[in-house]
């Protein structure tokens, strides 16, 4: 059980849900109801499919070009760092133009499963194992599809001010967690040269 949970809390911080909810809004105010459910479904049917795809065919495209799980932690501790330090340190993401595949990109990829997401779930799988974070990343993808469709009544709830806080705290949380990939990936990589 305990495994499920530290696959979950990893996975919901990448994902950030409420940290996009702000710019999932401003994607779809002007788009009527119908549109609205067709991008939600769009993006995280492309996000889910993106995420799982990763799962099962991550480690094989490790095998053929050669790298290492802990090549992989360590770039991707890089990515998720200057990724959390860009949303700290920036101002707010620009608002977009609504398009017809906006539920694939930018919504399903890379806002909701990008560099962040596809990294922790490979840190995670190697850690705990596959069950527990396919699990916990299903899981994440249904919470995904419950904020986006109660978006209008979380916002008013949180405010833009509220939404955006959680996002730089997401982001510090993010930014320690690439820290850990990479004193991981550092470690990993010094114990195989052990042996």
């Amino acid at each position: 059980m305990m495994a499920y949970v530290l696959t979950f809390i990893p996975i919901f911080v990448a994902v950030d849900v409420l940290g996009i909810l702000p710019i999932f809004v401003s994607l779809v105010e002007s788009l009527e109801f119908s549109e609205r459910k067709r991008v939600i479904f769009q993006s995280v049917v492309t996000a889910s499919a993106v995420g799982l795809g990763f799962v099962f065919l991550g480690k094989a495209v490790f095998l053929i070009i050669g790298l290492l799980v802990a090549d992989f932690k360590i770039a991707g501790g890089l990515v998720l760092l200057v990724l959390s330090l860009m949303d700290l340190l920036t101002p707010e993401k620009s608002r977009r133009q609504p398009t017809s595949t906006m539920g694939v990109v930018p919504l399903g990829t890379p806002l909701i499963v990008g560099p962040a997401v596809l990294t922790t779930i490979i840190m995670l799988i190697d850690i705990y194992g596959i069950i527990p974070t396919v699990t916990s990343f299903v899981v994440n993808m249904v919470i995904v599809w419950f904020v986006f469709v109660n978006s209008g009544h979380i916002i008013r709830i949180l405010g833009n001010a509220g939404s955006k806080a959680i996002s730089k705290v997401a982001s510090l949380i993010l930014a320690s967690i690439g820290v850990m990939m990479i004193r991981k990936g550092i470690m990993d990589i010094i114990k195989s040269g052990i042996r």
